[in-house]
C-alpha cells in the first residue's frame, strides 16, 4: 500500500507537469515519514491513507479535465476506504464545505456526482444493513472509544503531532500550502487546502487521535515538490535542490531507531527519555509506559497463542471445545499464531459477538483471562479445571493474562452463551 501511495503521488506530479526532481522530492517526503512506521507495522491504516490520497487524486483529476469518470472512481475509492475504516467519512465531511466555498461548487450541479454517490451507497449498503440489523455496533464502539481513549486526547497534542508526522518534509508541505495562494497555476486547487483545514478542525473538535489525520498530507507533498522544482530552477536557488532532497533523509535517519521496530524492548527502556520526548510511550489511556503501545500490543502474542494451543490439545474431544478470550485483540492474536487449524478463538467483544457457532454442544472451554472476573462461576460449571500458564513477558500489553482449561461441562454452556450474547446485543440496542 505504501508503494501504491508513492505511485499515486508520482502520477499527480506528472499531471502537474513536474519533472524527475519533483518526483524525487515527493518520494523522499513520503518515504521518510510516519508512513514508513505504519506500513512496516502492517496496520490497517496503510490502506486508509492510500485511499485518502487516491480520493484527493480522483477529485484533482476531475478538476483538471472535467471527465466524469473520475467522479465514479472517487465513489469506488470511497467504498474501499469505508469498508476498511470509517475514517474516510471525515475527509468527505471536510471536502464538501471546501468545494462549496470554491469556484468548483458547480460540481454539485453535475448529475454524475449523484450517480456516483448512488454507486458509493450501493457499495457500502451491505455494511450499513448489517449495522442496522445489529443495532449499530459501530455506535456502541465509538462511545466506548470516546469514553476510554479519546477522552485522554489533548487537542493541543493532536495539533503538535501533525507537525511530527512529516517533520522532515515540513519545508515541502509548507511550500505546497503557500503555492495555493502565491503560485498562479495552483490557485485553482485551493479547495484541497481548505479540505485540510476543515478536516483538522473536525478532528480537533472530536479529540481524534493524531494519526487519524496522516492521510491528509501525502497529496500536499505533490504541490510542494512541483512548486519547489519550479522555484529551484533559477538563480542561486538552484543550489538548494540537493539540500531539499536530503533534508527528509537527514531528519529521519537519526530518529529511525525510535519510530521503527528496530530496538528491543530492553533497549527502548534504556533510551526511554527520547521515546518520552517524542510522545511515543504515551498510550491511549493517557499515561506514559515503558515502550510504545503499538509495540506492546504485539509483544506476547506468540506466547499467548502457544499457551492456548497447549490447553486445546489437552482437552478431550477438541471439536467441542470453546476458546473464549476477554477481547478481540486476544482472539485475533490467538487465531493468527495458533498452529491448530480447526481451532477458532472467540470473544464477546466487537464483531466476534456474532461469530459463535452453537450448533454443537460445548463440553470444554479454554479461557483467556486478563483478570479473575467471573472466573469462579465459569469453573463451577465444569467438572475439572486447571491453570495452563500466563503471558510473562514484562513488556507485553497482555502481561499476566492467564490461560485455563475447563473440562466436562455440568450445564449447557450453549444456553449460557446464548443468554450472554442476547444480553450484550440488548446493551448495544439500549445505547
Amino acid at each position: 500500500f505504501g508503494v501504491l501511495l508513492m505511485i499515486v503521488v508520482w502520477r499527480a506530479v506528472e499531471v502537474l507537469k513536474g519533472g524527475l526532481y519533483a518526483c524525487l522530492l515527493a518520494a523522499t517526503g513520503v518515504l521518510f515519514s510516519a508512513l514508513l512506521r505504519i506500513n512496516t507495522l502492517y496496520q490497517p491504516n496503510s490502506l486508509d491513507y492510500l485511499c485518502w490520497t487516491l480520493l484527493f487524486y480522483t477529485v484533482f483529476r476531475y478538476i483538471e479535465n472535467k471527465q466524469v469518470r473520475w467522479l465514479y472512481w472517487s465513489a469506488v475509492v470511497f467504498v474501499i476506504a469505508f469498508l476498511n475504516k470509517y475514517n474516510i467519512v471525515f475527509l468527505v465531511a471536510g471536502m464538501v464545505p471546501a468545494l462549496l466555498l470554491s469556484a468548483h461548487r458547480k460540481i454539485f450541479l453535475n448529475k454524475h456526482l449523484y450517480f456516483a454517490a448512488l454507486l458509493a451507497l450501493a457499495g457500502i449498503l451491505p455494511n450499513i444493513i448489517w449495522q442496522a440489523n445489529h443495532s449499530w455496533p459501530v455506535v456502541h464502539h465509538m462511545k466506548l472509544l470516546a469514553s476510554s481513549q479519546l477522552v485522554n486526547v489533548n487537542r493541543a497534542d493532536f495539533l503538535k503531532e501533525q507537525i511530527l508526522f512529516f517533520a522532515g518534509a515540513l519545508v515541502i508541505l509548507l511550500a505546497g500550502f503557500a503555492a495555493f495562494f502565491i503560485y498562479l497555476p495552483f490557485k485553482r486547487y485551493q479547495l484541497f487546502f481548505w479540505t485540510l483545514v476543515f478536516t483538522l478542525i473536525l478532528f480537533t473538535y472530536l479529540r481524534a487521535k493524531g494519526y487519524y489525520a496522516i492521510g491528509l498530507y501525502p497529496f500536499f507533498l505533490v504541490f510542494g515538490a512541483v512548486y519547489l522544482e519550479k522555484l529551484f530552477s533559477r538563480g542561486w536557488l538552484r543550489y538548494l535542490k540537493i539540500p531539499a532532497v536530503l533534508l527528509p533523509i537527514l531528519f529521519f535517519v537519526p530518529i529511525a531507531k525510535y519510530i521503527l521496530p528496530i530496538l528491543s524492548p530492553q533497549e527502548i527502556v534504556a533510551d526511554r527519555k527520547v521515546f518520552d520526548k517524542l510522545n511515543l510511550t504515551r498510550w491511549e489511556d493517557g499515561k506514559q509506559h515503558d515502550i510504545p503501545q503499538d509495540f506492546a500490543d504485539m509483544v506476547g502474542w506468540k506466547e499467548l497463542g502457544g499457551l492456548v494451543d497447549s490447553a486445546y490439545r489437552l482437552a478431550e474431544g477438541t471439536g467441542r471445545t470453546l476458546v473464549q478470550c476477554d477481547n478481540y485483540g486476544e482472539a485475533g492474536a490467538v487465531n493468527y499464531y495458533s498452529k491448530i487449524r480447526e481451532m477458532n478463538a472467540l470473544s464477546m467483544n466487537a464483531d466476534y459477538l456474532y461469530w459463535y457457532d452453537l450448533s454443537r454442544p460445548i463440553q470444554n472451554a479454554v479461557l483467556v483471562k486478563e483478570d479473575d472476573k467471573h472466573l469462579k462461576e465459569a469453573m463451577a460449571a465444569f467438572e475439572t479445571n486447571r491453570y495452563i500458564g500466563e503471558v510473562k513477558n514484562q513488556f507485553a500489553r497482555e502481561k499476566g493474562t492467564k490461560v485455563y482449561l475447563l473440562e466436562g461441562a455440568k450445564i449447557s454452556v450453549n444456553d449460557v452463551l446464548r443468554k450472554e450474547i442476547a444480553a450484550e446485543e440488548a446493551s448495544i440496542r439500549k445505547e
